[in-house]
Parts: C-alpha cells; structure tokens; sequence
C-alpha cells in the first residue's frame, strides 16, 4: 500500500465515523420536534425521531447522488474504476448512516420488521466497505444511493402514519403519488438497470464481487417489490375499494327486489370487510 493508499484510508474511515456521529446527533436533535401526536407511547416516539433521521439522510443522499453524476458523467461509462473524491466521501458517509441505524434499531427496537432492515443495511454496508477499501465499485455504490431519492417521501409518509396523518388529507395524497413515482423511477428500475448491468459485466468483476453483488440486490430488489404491493394496498386501498363497490351496485340494481339485500346493508358490509383487512 503507498502512503497516497494509506492516506486516502484513514480519510474514508474518518468520514464513515463522521457519518455515525452526525447522524447519532441529527437522532438526538429530533427530540424537540417530535409532534404530541407521536407521544403516546415510548416506541412511537422513537420511531417518529428514528424515521425523521432517516430523511435527513434520504435528503443528503438524494441531492447528493445526482448531482455527481450530473457533474461527473464520465462514471457512468465506467462504474468500475471511475469515481470523484467527492463520489467516495458520500458512500463512506453513507455507510456511517447504516452502521448508526442499525445500532439505532438493535438497540431500541428488537422486532420481527427490524431483523428484516437489519439484512439490509449489513448486505449494504458490506458492499460499500468494499467500494471505500478497493476503490473499485464507488460509482456503482453511489449509483445505488440513487433509490434515496424516493426515500424522502417513503420516510415522509412513515412520518405521515406515525402521527396520524388522515390518508384524505391533500398532502398525504400528494405525498403517496409523489412516493409511487419515484418508487418505480429510482427504486424498481434503477435496482433493474444494475442487475442488467452485472450481467453485461460479469466477465470484468471477480466471482466472489459478483457473488455478493448479485445475492444482495436479489434480496434487495425482492424486498423493494414486497414493500411496493404494500404501499400500492394501504395508501389506495380506497380506491380499489371504489371500485369493487361500484360493480356491487351495478349487480344489485339487476337483481329482483325480492329477497335483495340493501344497498345500505352491503355497503356496511363492505366496509366492514376492509377495516379488517387493514388491521
């Protein structure tokens, strides 16, 4: 290793403990602004103040990501070996973010959903410590932080939950669009074009990469698409519900009057039915 080697290593690992710090900090800091409605209990409130760190960092990144390859488009011909010393602060920065939510999570909120993000944030951070060490991969590691863009409104409609939010409210509403769209622009089919583009590239990457690459967006993606159906369910359940009312007035209008169930009763019925799906 030459002294420029060493010297850049002990840099990234100062900007990846930079990253846990400020992070622990933003975490800190969000106690003074969690809403009365994210009170009520001990997990709410540290879910609100845990989602709200995650924002700030989804903001971060989502400005940050684009803009580098904005200004570098040369990475984008090369997200091999091409990377800005810029490119390389922001996946050591981000991998500060992951190891302090993770810590964040193990220690405050020990449940069946954590262990599920906690595979995620290890297979991410052990791919972009492998990006920071061999300088190879960054602009790949970077173009991942693409997905953060979306991650503003998935965070803000979590924020959106937690405080009771009604989903009739215009900027819920606004917000779920906004979250759908940029779902499957920079979650669905930039996760696509990545895995297209480790295919294409096998021949240049070393198996064990590969292999760590290809098994950790496998999963990745897997969990995108499960969280889409999800979001897709809950945010526009009503509308989907509108649907399925109309045709169940339109066959009641064509059935005889006698022994028919009421057009109020089936609607009671209706609703009743998709409370409980919800819950």
């Amino acid at each position: 290793m030459t002294g420029q080697e060493g010297s850049y290593l002990e840099n990234n690992k100062l900007v990846v403990v930079l990253g846990v710090l400020v992070f622990s900090f933003t975490n800190y800091l969000t106690r003074f602004i969690v809403p009365a409605s994210a009170c009520k209990t001990v997990q709410q409130k540290w879910k609100w103040k845990n989602v709200a760190t995650s924002l700030i960092h989804s903001f971060i990144t989502g400005v940050w990501a684009p803009l580098l390859f904005y200004q570098n488009p040369e990475m984008s011909n090369d997200l091999i070996r091409t990377f800005t010393p810029s490119t390389h602060a922001l996946v050591s920065f981000s991998i500060g973010y992951f190891i302090y939510d993770a810590a964040d999570m193990v220690i405050y909120h020990r449940k069946r959903s954590t262990y599920e993000l906690l595979v995620h944030h290890t297979l991410v951070i052990v791919c972009f410590s492998i990006a920071v060490v061999y300088h190879e991969y960054v602009a790949y590691a970077a173009l991942s932080l693409m997905v953060e863009v979306n991650s503003v409104f998935l965070h803000a409609r979590q924020l959106f939950i937690i405080s009771g939010e009604p989903k009739s409210s215009p900027r819920y509403k606004c917000n779920a669009l906004l979250n759908v769209g940029t779902f499957l622009l920079f979650r669905i089919l930039t996760l696509g074009w990545m895995t297209r583009w480790l295919t294409l590239n096998r021949d240049q990457i070393p198996l064990a990469f590969f292999t760590i690459g290809s098994i950790g967006l496998a999963i990745i993606m897997v969990m995108n698409i499960i969280l889409f159906c999800r979001i897709i369910v809950v945010d526009f359940s009503d509308v989907l519900r509108i649907g399925g009312s109309r045709s169940s007035d339109a066959q009641l209008r064509d059935k005889p009057l006698n022994g028919s169930t009421p057009a109020s009763e089936t609607n009671v019925h209706v609703s009743q039915e998709h409370n409980k799906k919800s819950d």
